[in-house]
């Protein structure tokens, strides 16, 4: 029977245990016996990235007439091949793409289009067309649901890609929001071992949590060699690398960066973007490689749209149709994974997709983190190899 005591007792120690730990306690205790199972970390590039300005046909006369302020000169651009290049910004890539770790995806989109940030941000984190299909979970919380896995969004609002049924997604912008306080008061407080059930199973959850807050406090008072950039988004994937290195059973992270939404002046403010993307890209990959975990590690970009091929009346372009892809990692098959897009073949004014993004998808979970993906897709998606045999 549970009595009032009982009951506050079991509830005292609740307050005391940390409860994000809590669940990644759970999950670490799961995943313990595949601590060397692959991660997949996603970075969305929101407001819509213009894929014709980091991807680059520079060979293709249309493109100086289609971006007459906006184009950038041959001699600038980081070389792919004798026709195509990325956005200078991205130089510090240039490490990854040498060693064959790094893939490129042009033109990478769905059927029919939509130019609305919300609505398309929809289809690419639901992997549904059907608005009615997106206001539930998401496809990475569909993926990781049959395993009650574990995700990390690296900031604030959980997007709805995370969703999952029975998966869980853990906030997180700083390592010290999920420590204890007090832990010595904390430790104190779970007492000995209990014949009562109830007792028993909160002071094994309490444990548990604040074993888990032990291994994060040791990361985030110890000593870190690498160097990342000054930037937003490289602490968060800095962040993202000390939680891989803790081991705490996570199979996904992801985070946001905003802000390429360039409709007006976009030369300065896309540059900086890309130069932010690819500085921390290169700092995390070189933290994971001193760490000897760059191998388990893939990383995803993409943007709900590319922009019009066409710059506008106030240098900068506007909703767009299909968008640039990367992947990185040292299990790659780095390269030109796709074809370009047509800058003449259009459809509406803009270039056709030539490669559904519910394929690259495919490829992530089957190829890469060994998950079933035509029921989180809904249908089987053909892909390009994309990883290493």
């Amino acid at each position: 029977m549970l009595t009032r005591r009982r009951f506050l007792q079991a509830s005292s120690l609740f307050a005391l245990a940390p409860t994000v730990p809590l669940f990644v306690a759970r999950t670490a205790q799961a995943a313990a016996a595949d601590k060397d199972r692959r991660i997949l970390v996603v970075v969305e590039l929101n407001g819509g990235n213009d894929a014709l300005n980091t991807v680059i046909p520079y060979t293709d006369p249309i493109y100086e007439k289609l971006r007459p302020k906006l184009k950038i000169a041959k001699k600038e651009l980081l070389s792919l091949s004798t026709s195509v290049g990325l956005h200078p910004s991205l130089k510090p890539l240039d490490k990854l793409w040498q060693a064959g770790h790094l893939v490129v995806l042009p033109g990478v989109g769905y059927p029919n289009p939509n130019r609305s940030h919300f609505e398309s941000m929809a289809v690419w984190q639901t992997a549904r067309m059907d608005p009615e299909e997106q206001n539930g979970y998401g496809w990475l919380g569909r993926a990781l649901d049959p395993q009650a896995g574990l995700a990390y969004l690296l900031g604030s609002a959980v997007p709805t890609a995370l969703r999952g049924r029975r998966s869980t997604t853990v906030a997180l912008n700083r390592v010290d929001e999920v420590l204890l306080a007090d832990p010595a008061s904390a430790k104190q407080a779970i007492g000995a071992e209990s014949a009562d059930d109830l007792l028993a199973f909160v002071r094994r959850q309490s444990v548990d949590a604040n074993a888990a807050s032990d291994k994060l406090a040791h990361l985030a008072g110890g000593n870190d060699s690498s160097q990342y950039p000054a930037t937003a988004l490289a602490e968060r994937l800095k962040l993202a690398a000390r939680l891989i290195r803790s081991n705490l059973g996570a199979r996904v992270f992801y985070t946001v960066q905003s802000g390429y939404d360039t409709h007006a002046v976009q030369a300065f403010a896309h540059g900086n973007l890309l130069e932010e993307l690819a500085g921390a890209i290169a700092a995390f990959f070189n933290d994971l490689a001193q760490a000897k975990l760059a191998d388990r590690v893939l990383l995803l970009t993409f943007s709900e749209f590319g922009r019009t091929i066409k710059e506008n009346g106030s240098a900068g372009t506007d909703h767009g149709t299909a968008g640039a892809v990367f992947l990185a990692g040292p299990g790659v098959r780095g390269g030109i994974a796709t074809p370009l897009p047509s800058l003449t073949d259009l459809a509406a004014g803009e270039p056709k997709m030539t490669t559904d993004f519910r394929g690259v998808y495919a490829s992530v979970l089957e190829d890469w983190l060994g998950l079933p993906a035509k029921e989180v897709l809904a249908g089987t998606f053909d892909h390009p190899p994309l990883f290493q045999a």
